[in-house]
């Protein structure tokens, strides 16, 4: 198995996943694949290592928003259909599982565009929760 990209190096963030349409254990690449069992910090160093292997690394911030925006839309769309709620019959098949894997993806390439940590950042965000008082 091929070393991962740092997911914070610069020169290998940012990008898109272009919609990713299959498993992520799918992506098997000759030398380039997804651990078994990835943490977080693997999940994020996989998507940037991924982005740079298929040039999608030149992509703006504004796109790669537009692109996670377009992937919740879909996700949004499979839980429709999923729940029986009235959808257009000639509209594109989704599916729950493979749009929440997209939104995944984009999520972590722009965390890495950023530089953010997502597993650091969501345990210094949930400390802030639990001290939140919810009704």
């Amino acid at each position: 198995m091929a070393e991962l990209a740092d997911a914070h190096d610069s020169k290998s963030c940012g990008g898109n996943t272009m919609g990713v349409r299959f498993p992520l254990s799918a992506l098997n690449m000759k030398n380039f694949s997804l651990k078994k069992n990835p943490t977080l910090p693997d999940f994020q160093k996989y998507v940037a290592k991924m982005v740079k292997k298929r040039g999608f690394d030149k992509e703006t911030i504004s796109e790669m928003f537009m692109l996670f925006l377009e992937e919740c839309g879909e996700m949004a769309k499979a839980a429709r259909k999923a729940q029986k709620i009235k959808t257009d019959s000639n509209s594109k098949e989704f599916y729950f599982d493979h749009e929440a894997a997209d939104v995944f993806s984009y999520l972590l390439d722009i965390c890495n565009h950023f530089g953010v940590n997502l597993e650091k950042a969501f345990r210094e965000k949930e400390k802030i929760n639990q001290k939140r008082i919810w009704k």
